[in-house]
């Protein structure tokens, strides 16, 4: 009797831990916080250390499935990430281009009104922002992973 309990038990665990290797490790989060509002987001695409091909982060850019946040243009903008993104070095894109230099630090404000002004590419009243994460070589164009979110007018 208390050798079937034994085989009963190791086959639980034995399943417990095929279960959970099936599962995925999750990517590290990056957050925008505006006011008293945030929204987080595991990595649109990469997330993992691999350097992602041009045409996944073309694609990736594309994506609409994506976390959005309303905005008022006279609030400021605060980004976060996980220190495994900033230990490797981030910049945040608006419309798919460049707005700041890459950083190690895990946190920068940027004004809302950046976001909806013309001279930085905004048109309209949304605005494509994605947190991009290099290799962790100075200004390597390796992406490893990229973070999307819309960035919605508010008023």
């Amino acid at each position: 009797m208390r050798r079937r309990r034994a085989v009963a038990a190791a086959g639980a665990v034995s399943a417990g831990l095929l279960v959970l290797s099936a599962c995925d490790k999750p990517t590290p989060l990056s957050t925008i916080t505006v006011g008293r509002s945030s929204v987080s987001a595991e990595a649109t695409c990469g997330g993992q250390g691999d350097t992602l091909k041009a045409a996944e982060l073309t694609k990736c850019l594309k994506d609409t499935d994506i976390k959005s946040i309303s905005v008022d243009p006279d609030a400021t903008v605060r980004f976060g990430v996980d220190p495994d993104i900033a230990d490797k070095r981030w910049t945040i894109l608006m419309n798919g281009q460049p707005l700041t230099d890459e950083s190690t630090k895990t946190y920068r404000t940027i004004p809302g009104s950046v976001f909806f002004n013309a001279q930085y590419g905004a048109q309209g009243d949304s605005t494509l922002v994605s947190i991009k994460a290099s290799d962790g070589k100075k200004d390597s164009q390796s992406v490893t992973g990229l973070w999307s979110f819309k960035l919605k007018k508010e008023g």
